[in-house]
């Protein structure tokens, strides 16, 4: 009994926590970069920014999930 037994309610919890962690933080990037260019007046340049620091956190709090979970 000292073994943990997985079940199939942890692999929905891991790919939920994936997908919620990326799409929150890409869309935390974009609004933030749109945000910035409205205020600032640089159209596109702080939309491109939020979205690949967006995508780059997203990844980093995936590969901490994924590490913490195995």
């Amino acid at each position: 009994m000292g073994k943990k037994e997985k079940s199939p309610y942890h692999a929905i919890a891991l790919y939920t926590t994936i997908l919620s962690q990326l799409v929150g933080t890409l869309l935390i990037g974009i609004f933030t970069g749109k945000w910035l260019d409205g205020y600032c007046h640089t159209e596109p340049l702080f939309l491109i920014i939020g979205l690949l620091l967006g995508l780059a956190s997203g990844i980093w709090a995936m590969l901490h999930t994924v590490r913490h979970f195995f």
